[in-house]
């Protein structure tokens, strides 16, 4: 059942107060997981409950499996606010911490401000980039993980008509689900994943993969683990297929028969084990050529 917003300030200072107290590891992941369960986030509830500070605070914790389960919570509310952002949904009219800052002045964004950037094309989709479509990508506050969730747009947005702010939603979503799975960005394994996600976004011959990312009949959770074959197009798995096909059917035909003579001896190990096939290469009226190969060593030749 989710909790209130007064449940949830109990918890985050709780929270707050084993981290500051070194409080075993059970006992933060014990608090973590409660809120896990409890919390549905909006950018209001977080903001007034300063949970998502608190619990942010904790993917740098030394403890892995609580900074694990830290950046989890924190992806997972985020995806949550961004999708509320993307809809219009209530509770979502303010910016969360990884969203653009407001003017300092306090006055509205007048018209042609980047909110407006967010929601139309200024480029042809197959010149999209985040740069191009003008969009923050500092989301995280961590430069390498921004620049993943540039990579990510650029990836996604290739020849789309979707607006910059459903594919930032997305890369960052995206980004989020790799750092959880593969984090944080200091191991290989993160970064060879976000490498490996981006060629196969831009791979010209399986344009249906960014489509299924951007339209989500693939999640981001499911997106970052998907084998190479699974993030190949059907059409690419039918021609693999195919060859395979071929291949095999190659390998059955029946070869041509070889004979083995012990009269024709082989010029590197001296065995008289030699298999051989003959061949007219030659005019009729000349002999016929031999090719042989040493059973012995693998030696092959002509005469």
């Amino acid at each position: 059942m989710p909790m209130d917003a007064k449940e949830i300030e109990v918890k985050s200072k709780a929270l707050a107060k084993a981290t500051a107290q070194n409080e075993p590891p059970s006992t933060l992941l014990q608090i973590l997981k409660e809120l896990q369960q409890g919390v549905k986030a909006t950018e209001d509830l977080l903001r007034s409950t300063r949970v998502g500070i608190i619990v942010n605070k904790l993917k740098q914790n030394k403890a892995p499996e609580v900074a694990r389960l830290a950046s989890e919570i924190v992806s997972r509310w985020r995806n949550e606010v961004n999708k509320q952002k993307a809809s219009g949904s209530p509770g979502a009219s303010r910016r969360s911490s990884g969203s653009p800052r407001p003017p300092q002045n306090g006055t509205a964004s007048p018209a042609g401000t980047p909110t407006d950037k967010l929601s139309k094309l200024s480029v042809p989709p197959e010149k999209r980039t985040w740069k191009a479509d003008g969009v923050d990508i500092n989301q995280t506050s961590n430069k390498s993980r921004d620049n993943c969730i540039g990579l990510m747009y650029d990836g996604l947005c290739l020849n789309s008509t979707e607006p910059p702010r459903h594919v930032l939603s997305k890369a960052s979503a995206v980004e989020a689900a790799a750092y959880s799975a593969f984090g944080p960005e200091t191991k290989e394994g993160y970064r060879t994943k976000i490498r490996s996600l981006f060629q196969n976004l831009k791979n010209k011959s399986n344009p249906k993969l960014r489509v299924r990312v951007l339209s989500s009949e693939i999640a981001p959770e499911d997106f970052v683990k998907m084998s190479h074959e699974e993030l190949r197009s059907v059409e690419q798995r039918e021609q693999d297929r195919k060859i395979q096909k071929e291949n095999m059917d190659k390998a059955m035909v029946a070869q041509a028969e070889r004979s083995i003579s012990t009269s024709l001896q082989c010029g590197k190990c001296g065995q008289r084990k030699v298999t051989y096939t003959e061949a007219q290469t030659r005019s009729a009226d000349e002999p016929m050529t031999l090719f042989c190969t040493c059973v012995n060593c693998g030696k092959s030749w002509r005469q």
